[in-house]
């Protein structure tokens, strides 16, 4: 099954669910991890590389999977959920949307501030936009950071309220994201 239906997700929104989510986790803790590397690092530039690379990766997966909802679009709420459930649930995978593409862009206008594109793995380069504002580096980081903790925090949320679901209301909620039958 690759789409969606009234009640399941299907195989591909499940697999871009679970990229995002993966690589989501992945950028915040390179991230985290390389701002506090020198330039006598082995990682120095490397890291970087990786960060931007990866990222421009997940924001072209980022729109598929935009355009995948609209082509195929969620299950239905599984018949148990409070209203109050699924108001919350739309508005923090929305703020999960805003705040990956607030980091996307931020992270293009930290990368391309010099005027440099950006390299994704040799395979190809996203053109460079130049410095569009004064301390555009600078002020593009600290978006960058404190929109990188709001979504992690959002994306913990969201893991913490599909366990709620599994193990205190044993209901099909995360069952729904590997593809199993309610």
């Amino acid at each position: 099954m690759w789409k969606n239906d009234i009640s399941r997700y299907g195989l591909i929104s499940i697999v871009l669910h679970w990229i995002t989510a993966l690589a989501v986790l992945g950028l915040f803790a390179v991230g985290f991890w390389m701002v506090d590397l020198t330039y006598y690092s082995q990682w120095y530039r490397t890291a970087p590389y990786l960060h931007k690379s990866i990222g421009i990766l997940l924001a072209i997966t980022i729109c598929l999977r935009l355009g995948w909802r609209y082509f195929s679009p969620p299950p239905n709420a599984v018949t148990t959920h409070k209203r109050w459930e699924k108001q919350i649930s739309s508005v923090v995978q929305g703020l999960l949307y805003i705040g990956m593409v607030t980091l996307f862009i931020s992270g293009y206008l930290i990368s391309t501030e010099d005027s440099r594109p950006i390299s994704v793995f040799g395979w190809f380069d996203v053109p460079a936009a130049g410095a569009l504002f004064d301390n555009q580096a600078d002020t593009a980081g600290l978006v960058h950071e404190y929109v990188a903790y709001s979504l992690i925090a959002l994306t913990l949320l969201h893991g913490a309220a599909a366990l709620k679901h599994h193990f205190v209301d044993k209901d099909n909620t995360l069952r729904r994201m590997f593809g199993r039958k309610p």
